[in-house]
Order: C-alpha cells, then sequence, then structure tokens
C-alpha cells in the first residue's frame, strides 16, 4: 500500500472522477485508474463503483476512507515535522461562487491569492445556482444562503448585512416611507423569492410583503434598478457600499434593521483531512473578509445623504 494510492483515493472520493484526481496529483487517467485498481488489490475488496460519468464508493470504500485520511494526515505531519514536502499548494482549485459576489469581491482579491501560491491554478464558476458539488467535481463554493447539506462542512468568510435603499430621485418623487408599514404604498423592486422583508420592531419581529411593478433574479441587477429610480430594494451592503458611498443610494428605515441571518460561507465536501489548497484558498479570503469587512467600514455612506464626507 503506497501513500501516493491513498492520496489519489481521498481526492477520488471528493471528485468523484478518477481523471480529475488524478489530474490534481499530475497522473493521467490510466496512470490514476492503475493506482486505486493496485489499492483494491493489496486490500482485496472494491472500493469504489466505476461507471461512464462518474465514481462512488462502495460500503468498503465509505468505512475505508477515514483510516486513508488519518494515514495522510499522520505522513503530512511526519514531513512537516522534520520540514520535509510542498510548502505551497499545488494543482487546480474548482471554485463555485454567486456570481455578483465572484465578480466584485472574489476576483479582485484573485491577484494577492495566486501570487502567494504560484504553483495554484483556479478554475472559478460563478453562477448564482446552488450547485452540486460533489456532480460537478468542485473542491470549494461560496454561498450566502441556508446551508442544507449536511454531508458539507461550512466556514464563515464574512457578514452578510442587508438594508433597505432608495435613489435621491424616487425619494425626491415618491416621498420616504417612516415605517416598514408604509412600504405597501411604495413600489419595490424584489430578488425574485424575497418578497417578504423583516423587520425588528419595539414590538418585536415585522413581516411586510412587498410588491412592485419590477423582480429580478440578479443582485446587481435588483441594484442597478434601485439606482435608476425604479423602486426601494433590500440588498446586502457589500453590494451597494460603493453606491452608498457615491450618494447614488440612500439607507432609509434605520431605526428598523432588517431581520437576516445570513453570511458569506465557504463549504466544501466533509472530510477530516482538508486540501492543502482548500485551506489555503479559505485562510486567505478569511483574512480578507473577516472581522469587519471593508464594504462596512464605510464611515461615510450614512452621511453621503447629507452631502457630508
Amino acid at each position: 500500500m503506497k501513500v501516493e494510492h491513498l492520496r489519489l483515493f481521498v481526492r477520488l472520493a471528493v471528485t468523484h472522477n478518477i481523471s480529475l484526481a488524478g489530474q490534481e496529483l499530475a497522473l493521467s487517467p490510466a496512470v490514476a485508474s492503475s493506482y486505486i485498481s493496485k489499492l483494491e488489490e493489496g486490500l482485496g475488496v472494491r472500493l469504489v463503483h466505476r461507471t461512464t460519468r462518474k465514481v462512488s464508493l462502495t460500503e468498503e470504500g465509505k468505512a475505508f476512507l477515514p483510516h486513508a485520511e488519518e494515514v495522510l494526515s499522520s505522513v503530512e505531519a511526519a514531513c512537516a515535522s522534520v520540514g520535509a514536502g510542498k510548502a505551497s499548494p499545488t494543482g487546480t482549485l474548482r471554485v463555485s461562487a454567486p456570481a455578483s459576489f465572484g465578480r466584485m469581491h472574489l476576483i479582485p482579491a484573485m491577484h494577492g491569492f495566486l501570487s502567494q501560491y504560484p504553483e495554484l491554478k483556479v478554475d472559478l464558476k460563478l453562477s448564482d445556482a446552488i450547485i452540486d458539488m460533489v456532480e460537478g467535481g468542485f473542491d470549494i463554493a461560496i454561498r450566502n444562503a441556508e446551508l442544507k447539506d449536511s454531508t458539507l462542512i461550512a466556514r464563515r468568510l464574512a457578514s452578510d448585512r442587508r438594508i433597505i435603499c432608495a435613489s435621491p430621485a424616487y425619494l425626491a418623487r415618491f416621498g420616504e416611507p417612516a415605517t416598514p408599514q408604509e412600504l405597501g404604498e411604495h413600489q419595490c423592486v424584489n430578488l425574485m423569492g424575497l418578497e417578504h422583508w423583516t423587520f425588528e420592531t419595539p414590538n418585536g419581529p415585522l413581516n411586510v410583503k412587498t410588491g412592485g411593478s419590477l423582480r429580478i433574479d440578479n443582485g446587481e441587477a435588483v441594484r442597478d434598478a434601485c439606482v435608476a429610480g425604479l423602486g426601494i430594494a433590500m440588498s446586502s451592503t457589500w453590494n451597494v457600499y460603493q453606491h452608498l458611498r457615491r450618494g447614488e443610494l440612500v439607507q432609509i428605515l434605520q431605526e428598523y434593521p432588517y431581520v437576516s441571518d445570513t453570511a458569506i460561507w465557504a463549504v466544501y465536501p466533509s472530510s477530516r483531512l482538508l486540501a492543502p489548497k482548500v485551506r489555503a484558498f479559505i485562510d486567505y479570503f478569511s483574512a480578507c473578509f473577516g472581522g469587519e469587512p471593508y464594504w462596512d467600514r464605510q464611515e461615510d455612506w450614512a452621511s453621503s445623504r447629507s452631502g457630508e464626507r
């Protein structure tokens, strides 16, 4: 039983694709397949089911996986104790992220990440759809929605504060709602599926069903429609902070905070042995976005309404 065979098996358990797992370890598909076969021959059991599309672990493979991870973890610790092994992660890291957050925050920070890890390549898929990580062969996914898959592990990268905002032109034309109940008298630009807004009030949480002439399936487009004066919108501060600073949008209903327990999460398949490239990504972007995120450190956007800077 060789360490290389175990390392490939552990990556195969994540990617469910022999060629992809082999590619990450600089192995050809034929060599990768032979490694798995030799591992199975040595153990005398079948570890994976092979199909034309993907592979899956057998019951024996699932039972063997934690032990393989433990062996590799011990090997890595032993190498680290004498300064052996690669200091920098290598291979291809496959990442999925929401389109708006990816464009606005991941890509600008990617230069620093790739400069720090020059032997690493990143395949970045930007989509607002919740993808199947295992089916898609992704190492990590960025999400700002509730984590429903118990087979995934989540690490919080940043807060996802949400506020109610409008353009000065809209407020000048239609007035400003003084309470959440008054939203019923206004046009609201809604992100599809988020028509109910909940606010903190002195009497407890208040749920308001908002309506309007326009619903959109993209957060940046909701923001842009709000800037254009088409209505009031609920948005994450990471999406609107620059527009608030420039005075193109202003926050309203500040006395009634929007209730939301959302956050920016990094999720990855459950495994006691976290791949170095995944650990590097999480640690780097936790440092970028952690604590109070830079998009919430703008002291001036709250006062942009009055023209103060």
